[in-house]
C-alpha cells in the first residue's frame, strides 16, 4: 500500500512538469553597428577673472608705472620751491608726472586750512589716488606737530616702559591727527632697537633699546596707525640702532650676519609685519657679511633674499629718502633702476623725475630691466591703494 502511493505520487509530479509553461527564450543579441559611446563634455577652463589692480595695471603705459612707484617732494614736480598749494605748477607736474604719492615737509605747512586745501588740489589731479605722506613719530621726527599744532607725542623711547597700550594709543593719536589733516601715510613706526650709545640718527625715536620689548612696542603701533586710518611703515629695515654713522650723511655699516640679525635687528620688522604694516622701508646701511657691495636699499641679496624670500614679505618695500648721503656715488638713474633690480617697489624722494624716467626706460629697451618687474611692484601699489584708499 505504501509503495502504491509513493508510485501514485511520482506520476502526479510529472503530469504537473509536463503541464507547465516552457521557459521564455532568451533573445539573440541583435547583429549591426553598435551605438556609439557617449563622449563626456569637456568644459573649458574659464579664463580667471583679473582684479581690479590688474585692470589699472593693463592700461597704463610704461611711463605711468614708473610714475606710480615714485614718492617726490612737491618741489620736484612744481620746479618751484617751496611748494605750499596746488597751483599752476603742481598741476602741470602732475599732469607731466603721475606719480604714486608725495611727501610733504615742515615748508609745505602753513595753516590747516592751507595744508588741506593744498591736498585737497593734488589729489583731485590725480586719476590714481596719491599716497599723501609725512615723516610723523612723535618727538624730534614731526611735520604736523610742529606746524599745524596737533597733538604733541614725544619721542617714542620716552613711553618704553609703558607697554604696549601706550604705543598703541600714541600711534592712533598721531594717525588721526593726520587723517584730519587729509594724510594717508605716515612713514612710521620705527623699528630700529637703540643699541648703540653713540647712535644719534636714531636714539630716542626706537621704541625701545631691547629687541623683544621693541618687538611687543612695534606692533601694537601698527595697529593704532592703521585703526586710525593711515598707512604706516616699519624703517629702517635690516635695523639702524647699532650704527655709528647716519645714512643722511655718509655710509652706515652693519657687520652682523643673518642668525645674528634673525636673533635681534629683525624681531620688531618681523612682528610690525605679522600685525599688518603695510610698507617696510629699506634704509640705506649696508650688511658686509651679505651684501658689502651695495646698501641695503639698493641689494637685492637683502630685499629680495632677506626681507622677500627668508621674511616672506610679499608686501610694498619703499626706499629710504634716494637724496641721502650714504648713496651719493650713484647718479639718480642708478639709485633707481638698482632698487628696482633688488626687489623695492617705491622710489622714495626722487628729485629728477625725468632724468630718472629717461634711465628706466632705457634700461626697459636694453633689457636690463623687464616690464614684468615693473609690473610686479606697480601691482603691488595699486593693490595697496585699493585696499586702503578706496575704490577707483
Amino acid at each position: 500500500m505504501k509503495k502504491s502511493a509513493i508510485a501514485l505520487l511520482l506520476l502526479a509530479a510529472m503530469l504537473l512538469t509536463a503541464c507547465s509553461a516552457p521557459p521564455e527564450a532568451i533573445p539573440a543579441p541583435e547583429t549591426g553597428t553598435p551605438a556609439p559611446a557617449i563622449e563626456p563634455t569637456i568644459e573649458p577652463t574659464p579664463e580667471p577673472t583679473p582684479s581690479r589692480a590688474e585692470e589699472i595695471l593693463a592700461g597704463m603705459t610704461l611711463t605711468e608705472k614708473l610714475c606710480q612707484l615714485m614718492i617726490v617732494r612737491p618741489e620736484a614736480l612744481a620746479g618751484v620751491s617751496p611748494v605750499t598749494s596746488t597751483g599752476e605748477e603742481m598741476l602741470a607736474g602732475l599732469e607731466a608726472y603721475p606719480v604714486g604719492g608725495i611727501i610733504y615737509s615742515l615748508n609745505n605747512l602753513v595753516s590747516r586750512e592751507q595744508t588741506t586745501a593744498m591736498i585737497d588740489g593734488a589729489q583731485s589731479a590725480s586719476e590714481i589716488p596719491l599716497f599723501i605722506s609725512a615723516d610723523e613719530e612723535g618727538g624730534s621726527v614731526g611735520r604736523l606737530m610742529y606746524k599745524l599744532g596737533t597733538t604733541w607725542v614725544d619721542a617714542m623711547y620716552s613711553y618704553k616702559d609703558e607697554g604696549p597700550e601706550t604705543a598703541y594709543n600714541n600711534a592712533y593719536t598721531i594717525g588721526s591727527d593726520m587723517a584730519a589733516l587729509r594724510f594717508n601715510t605716515d612713514f612710521a613706526p620705527v623699528a630700529d632697537v637703540w643699541t648703540n650709545p653713540e647712535n644719534t640718527v636714531i636714539g630716542d625715536r626706537a621704541y625701545s633699546d631691547d629687541f623683544d620689548e621693541a618687538a611687543k612696542l612695534v606692533p601694537a603701533a601698527v595697529e593704532g596707525f592703521r585703526d586710525a586710518g593711515v598707512i604706516c611703515c616699519v624703517k629702517h629695515f635690516p635695523g639702524h640702532g647699532d650704527t655709528s654713522t647716519d645714512t643722511h650723511t655718509g655710509a652706515a655699516v652693519v657687520d652682523k650676519g643673518l642668525a645674528e640679525l634673525m636673533a635681534g635687528e629683525l624681531k620688531p620688522f618681523i612682528a610690525g609685519m605679522e600685525a599688518g604694516a603695510d610698507m617696510v622701508m629699506v634704509g640705506h646701511i649696508t650688511l658686509s657679511a651679505i651684501d658689502p657691495e651695495h646698501p641695503a636699499s639698493l641689494s637685492e641679496a637683502v630685499v629680495s633674499g632677506i626681507l622677500r624670500d627668508t621674511l616672506g614679505w610679499d608686501g610694498v618695500v619703499i626706499t629710504d629718502g634716494l637724496e641721502m648721503g650714504a648713496l651719493m656715488q650713484y647718479d639718480m638713474g642708478e639709485r633707481c633702476l638698482l632698487a628696482l633690480e633688488a626687489g623695492v617697489d617705491i622710489l622714495l624722494g626722487v628729485d629728477d623725475i625725468p632724468g630718472t624716467l629717461k634711465a628706466l626706460t632705457e634700461a626697459v629697451e636694453l633689457g636690463w630691466l623687464s616690464e614684468e618687474r615693473i609690473d610686479e611692484s606697480v601691482l603691488r601699489v595699486l593693490t595697496l591703494k585699493l585696499a586702503r584708499l578706496g575704490e577707483f
